[in-house]
């Protein structure tokens, strides 16, 4: 249910702002999209399993708030992240 340490590292290179850049808020996003879009893809075939439900939820809640603080530090930066994942505001 986790992705693969060659996604994690490709979407850390795809979104960084500098080199080794893996805490900014565009990579933490982007990695929870990508686990967030896996999960959602395995609630389509187990849809009783409520602990793993409550951890997306989770994860959902996490993307929200540090889209909220980029929104709130840059929204230039919110504006172009959110059009590169694919997400709506």
């Amino acid at each position: 249910m986790s992705i693969t340490v060659e996604e994690k590292h490709r979407l850390m290179k795809e979104f960084a702002i500098k080199e080794g850049d893996t805490g900014s808020p565009e990579v933490q996003v982007a990695i929870l999209t990508s686990r967030i879009s896996t999960l959602t893809e395995h609630f389509k075939t187990h849809k009783k399993d409520n602990h793993g439900r409550r951890g997306l939820l989770k994860m959902v809640a996490l993307r929200r708030k540090l889209l909220d603080y980029t929104k709130k530090k840059d929204e230039a930066r919110y504006l172009d992240l959110i059009k590169r994942l694919g997400i709506r505001r």
